[in-house]
């Protein structure tokens, strides 16, 4: 039985989580709290971590990497190898340009800090010329952000997306997103059943980690 080590109010956890449920796989998961975290499973102490018969893997990509090459069926990869790079470059513009631009936002926006104004400034330009990169490739066209099949970019999208429109509107003054039709993608993404019990899973376990003793 697959483990899935985290918890659900982590992006990256969700992503690998709702990887594993559009794939059927059965899993457990293992709530895993950034400081108690197993670090023979994942050394720099990062969730989500995955142990499988053979041992661990960390790392969100590495995770579904595995679960693609292990668990062929139901894709979530195009076997068509320039199809394939589309969708991986797709989640590299999610994350390394996107998501982990706008996670310096994340202090101010979400757990009460503050940011300096030239760090606003700073992340303010840098989205703004990589969400510009990103709407070039993104198929919002077509019914799933690469194409007509839900894909590993779609885990990656539904997950990363609504906390980049969060965290610049409320940091910022304005979502930086708003000019792309993202709103109607999480729209349609949020009637898949499993994107949904990922979302309620998520909100609840928000609750739990803001009712936390901070230490």
């Amino acid at each position: 039985m697959l483990r899935l080590c985290g918890f659900s109010a982590s992006n990256y956890y969700n992503k690998v989580k709702l990887a594993l449920l559009e794939k059927g796989l059965p899993f457990e998961e293992e709530l895993a709290w950034i400081g108690e975290v197993d670090l023979a499973a994942s050394p720099l102490g990062k969730v989500p971590y995955l142990i499988t018969e053979h041992g661990p893997l960390c790392e969100s990509e590495v995770i579904v990497d595995y679960l693609e090459t292990a668990f062929p069926e139901p894709a979530l990869t195009p076997t068509d190898a320039y199809e394939a790079a589309k969708v991986r470059e797709l989640v590299t513009f999610l994350e390394l340009h996107l998501e982990l631009v706008a996670r310096n936002l994340y202090p101010q926006a979400f757990f009460g800090g503050q940011i300096s104004e030239g760090a606003r400034t700073k992340t303010a330009v840098q989205l703004e010329k990589n969400i510009a990169a990103f709407a070039r490739l993104a198929r919002f066209d077509q019914p799933f952000i690469a194409g007509t099949q839900f894909s590993r970019a779609d885990c990656a999208a539904i997950v990363h997306l609504p906390l980049i429109s969060g965290a610049t509107k409320l940091v910022l003054g304005r979502d930086f997103l708003a000019d792309l039709p993202v709103r109607d993608y999480l729209k349609r993404m949020g009637e898949r059943p499993h994107v949904q019990r990922v979302q309620a899973d998520r909100k609840t376990n928000t609750e739990l980690m803001l009712s936390r003793p901070k230490k």
